[in-house]
């Protein structure tokens, strides 16, 4: 999901992330390593 910045995150255990890029990717599969922030790893699933 893209989100037009500046953005702060509040994450489920209370902790905030702020990123103050023009345009950020939020992770919406959670197979993110930078979660909350998109890191492409929802491409590298292959498809059936």
């Amino acid at each position: 999901m893209l989100v037009e910045g500046p953005v702060e995150v509040v994450l489920d255990d209370g902790t905030t992330v702020r990123s103050d890029r023009f345009t950020v990717a939020l992770c919406t599969c959670r197979r993110s390593r930078t979660y909350p922030w998109c890191d492409t790893s929802h491409r590298r699933r292959g498809r059936r």
